[in-house]
């Protein structure tokens, strides 16, 4: 009974991370590269020219907040949005408030926590008040953004990347935690470093974790006058636990996920079940996973087997269509086939290799013989001149260049001779050889 008095004296209603929650940039923790001084960030809050973006980022590094801390800062009306509640038309309702809130000088801040689970007719929904000015939109995502927001919506965000807190990060967040009026208010706690050390390494860069973890320490902790000590035989009880221990976003989620990811580049086809299963069993999202094993198939597998982007993109929509539990044995079937699959990075490397000459070499005039022209002009300006026409000969090949002059001898795509890329290299060496014979003449 005397330990319930105490939780209720800690406002036990109101989770400790948001009890202490931070309310300006000198009390936030962590995530130096985006708010340290003279940061992009920080500048811009502190001279109030904060524009729509997104923060991506693992759960626990302080998004929301940092979201609150704009708002503040800014003086600005803030909202937030759910997508499970949030329909289109309360979203309109609320960006036409926003419109009428400028007229009188007020901006507004829309706050979308886990903005990739909203759909591409709520994403749109926002677009035109983005445009307009009428609002700040500001994006929490867990998620790839190139991914999961639409491309309109995010070319008119800047996207700032927030990293997994570090220990000594998370250290002082909870000493924060422990000595904040609002903490733990009148319990006075006795710890040492290690017991902060073992929270903060078992949390893996998230806060909430963290400061839940702590939380549940001290109210299942012995309670003597008040008094609360904490120690490493305690917490290892506590931590210990299954339904706390699992992280899917935390350090471990990316280890396991590279893991998989090179397991299957290396073959070994057991090592790649274990890892998928380990995050199918650990509650990672199945479309998560679906995603990267599409990106493998075309980065380490490409043209030498032609079938595996088919593979992982049915997989993928399998996944979508099944959802958990069920879509585990799709998940494990593409795996299977990813990692017996013959390899080659070669699709990979000539989109590498083309973005590098192109950042070398800036935008190369389109050769006046392939370009467009629909226009008297354009054909006066002998765009389309001496243009050839492949399907108008004997074998589809024409001597016309189609490369910039300056990139004559540039060559993206090399060929290996895994699997049916073989095919391809054949076929390349096929029209080297054409050229070779038929370019001089």
């Amino acid at each position: 009974m005397h330990q319930e008095s105490l939780f209720a004296q800690s406002n036990n209603n109101t989770p400790l991370a948001n009890r202490i929650r931070p309310r300006n940039l000198e009390e936030f923790m962590g995530q130096q590269q985006l708010i340290g001084n003279g940061k992009v960030l920080r500048d811009l809050i502190e001279h109030d020219q904060v524009s729509s973006l997104i923060l991506w980022g693992p759960p626990g590094v302080g998004k929301t907040t940092l979201a609150e801390i704009i708002a503040q800062q800014t003086k600005s009306h803030f909202i937030t949005f759910s997508a499970v509640t949030s329909s289109i038309r309360d979203i309109r309702k609320i960006m036409e408030e926003a419109e009428k809130n400028r007229e009188f000088g007020e901006r507004t801040i829309c706050f979308i926590d886990e903005i990739h689970r909203f759909n591409k007719a709520q994403q749109d929904a926002f677009l035109p008040f983005v445009e307009r000015g009428s609002i700040i939109l500001i994006g929490a995502t867990t998620e790839n953004p190139s991914f999961e927001i639409n491309s309109a919506l995010l070319s008119r965000c800047k996207v700032f990347v927030l990293k997994s807190l570090t220990v000594n990060d998370i250290i002082a967040i909870l000493k924060r935690a422990i000595n904040h009026p609002d903490g733990f208010p009148g319990i006075k706690i006795s710890y040492n470093d290690d017991v902060l050390t073992m929270i903060a390494e078992f949390a893996n860069g998230d806060a909430r974790v963290a400061l839940n973890t702590l939380e549940m320490a001290v109210l299942n902790a012995n309670h003597h006058n008040h008094q609360v000590n904490l120690t490493i035989d305690s917490l290892k009880q506590l931590i210990n636990t299954k339904s706390l221990r699992y992280d899917q976003h935390g350090e471990e989620h990316y280890n396991v996920i590279s893991a998989l990811h090179k397991s299957m580049r290396n073959s070994d086809v057991d090592a790649a079940i274990y890892w998928c299963s380990r995050m199918i069993d650990g509650g990672e999202d199945p479309l998560y996973i679906a995603r990267r094993l599409v990106r493998f198939a075309s980065e380490d597998i490409g043209l030498a087997d032609t079938n595996a982007l088919n593979v992982a993109i049915n997989t993928f929509q399998a996944c979508k269509f099944l959802g958990v539990p069920e879509c585990d044995v799709h998940l494990t079937e593409c795996v299977i086939y990813l990692s017996l699959a013959p390899k080659s990075n070669a699709v990979y490397k000539a989109r590498m290799t083309a973005k590098k000459v192109i950042k070398k070499t800036g935008n190369l005039p389109v050769p006046l013989q392939i370009r467009n022209a629909p226009t008297k002009l354009m054909k006066d300006l002998h765009y389309g001149a001496h243009y050839q026409y492949a399907h108008d000969t004997k074998d589809k090949l024409t001597s016309m260049k189609t490369m910039p002059p300056e990139l004559a001898e540039q060559q993206f795509y090399k060929p290996t001779p895994q699997g049916r890329e073989g095919r391809f290299k054949a076929r390349m060496e096929q029209i080297k050889e054409w050229h070779q014979e038929h370019d001089n003449q």
